[in-house]
């Protein structure tokens, strides 16, 4: 089915009014309102320079700004109910991608309790991605909307996200309003399992469009950003399938290989990775998306983010030391001064061509990995004054608020 949409940038009032005007019935209120102020696993901290009510206030200031000028109306379904999706930005704001629609159904139930309208929201994020399947697994979303034939079927991140959003609203919310939101959960990690994890390498592939025999896209040519061991775990608790946590170990391993034999340094990993199964290594040259495939680039930057939220909600070693080492490098390279960071880096630390100028893309997940060293409080302090008001477009800032989510205690998992 393809829509219409109502695009544009809506003011707080006008956005509100908008939602006011499409809710059916009040939301009910969630049993994990922000903010939960968590205590992350022993030896990690939280910015020094900050009080808590800070923290959480600079979290609501974000999400305001991000959900105005982000999260917009779809028009409605067939039954007439609201839909919403995560506007692409200013590069082209009438598309919406399956990452950004995972991002938004993980920030939104998170901000329950804040956000009045957020369970109204997140069913109207649900619904468009019901919308737009992928034409290969109908369980996952197409990856882009508008589609063409080259984007109608699904990429990983995007449906990894939906899940684990969905298992949060199943904890704010429960399973027995409009939506079953266990139920769909199974049946996402169902698609997730069958169609887009390689049947022996057990490491996320790129989509369900990759065969996993196939000659230069397959099971062992996986994105290192789709490697999400806070969520494998959370999906092994949720089913009972210890598939997941293999597969978390799996990403471990080839992180681990990629970090002794190409990053020794730097522990910075590569967008893209082959041989995953026999000796990981960065590719070379174009590989799926540009000239950077094989840096640490666009793709990668948010490794630290995602192993680091691991070693705080699980405390899991592994995923610690491998977070750790690419932010005790940034803080080394840049003299702790954030400004000096570069978009982008070749995995031996040294620069890349047309990087040379800050981004929160890259700042924000190192800020997440700087919460695992407590001997220098002052680099996760620098980090997080670097990006907590600063707004760029919508991949920078949708990553960031999920991290400043992380950095303020508000990050939970919905199965511990």
């Amino acid at each position: 089915m393809k829509l219409t949409y109502l695009s544009g940038v809506f003011s707080l009032g006008a956005f509100a009014l908008l939602v006011a005007n499409q809710v059916l019935a009040a939301d009910p209120a969630p049993r994990y309102p922000f903010p939960q102020n968590l205590t992350y696993a022993g030896g990690t901290i939280k910015p020094t320079n900050h009080t808590q009510a800070q923290l959480d206030d600079d979290v609501r200031a974000f999400y305001t700004a991000w959900r105005n000028k982000y999260l917009v109306s779809a028009g409605n379904d067939a039954q007439g109910l609201p839909m919403y999706r995560i506007s692409f930005g200013s590069e082209d704001p009438k598309s919406t991608v399956s990452e950004g629609q995972g991002y938004g159904m993980v920030i939104v139930p998170l901000m329950a309790g804040y956000d009045p309208n957020a369970k109204t929201l997140f069913d109207g994020l649900l619904r468009f991605a019901l919308a737009h399947p992928s034409v290969i697994d109908h369980r996952l979303m197409a990856w882009q909307v508008p589609d063409s034939a080259d984007d109608s079927d699904s990429a990983f991140d995007g449906d990894a996200d939906m899940a684990y959003g969905l298992m949060l609203a199943n904890a704010q919310w429960g399973s027995t309003g409009t939506y079953d939101y266990a139920s769909l959960v199974r049946s996402r990690l169902a698609g997730i399992l069958a169609s887009t994890i390689g049947p022996q390498s057990l490491v996320p592939m790129l989509g369900d469009w990759v065969s996993s025999k196939g000659k230069k896209y397959n099971q062992d040519t996986p994105r290192s950003s789709d490697f999400m061991p806070a969520h494998f775990r959370a999906w092994a608790r949720f089913t009972g399938d210890a598939t997941w946590n293999t597969v978390a170990a799996k990403c471990a391993g080839v992180v681990t290989a990629i970090q002794t034999t190409y990053s020794p340094v730097t522990g910075l990993l590569p967008d893209f990775i082959k041989d995953a199964r026999t000796a990981p290594k960065p590719v070379t040259g174009n590989f799926l998306e540009g000239s950077t495939d094989g840096y640490f680039d666009y793709n990668a930057g948010r490794d630290p983010w995602r192993l680091a939220t691991d070693a705080l909600l699980n405390g899991d070693p592994t995923s610690l030391a491998q977070a750790k080492k690419m932010t005790s490098w940034a803080r080394t390279i840049t003299g702790g001064k954030p400004a000096k960071l570069r978009a982008g880096y070749k995995l031996d630390g040294s620069n890349v061509s047309g990087n040379n100028y800050f981004t929160t893309f890259f700042a924000s997940p190192m800020a997440v990995a700087a919460m695992l060293d407590p001997t220098h409080p002052e680099w996760l302090n620098a980090l997080y004054d670097s990006v907590r008001t600063t707004h760029e477009d919508y991949y920078e800032d949708s990553v960031t608020l999920q991290c400043l989510l992380t950095i303020s205690g508000n990050f939970w998992d919905p199965t511990s």
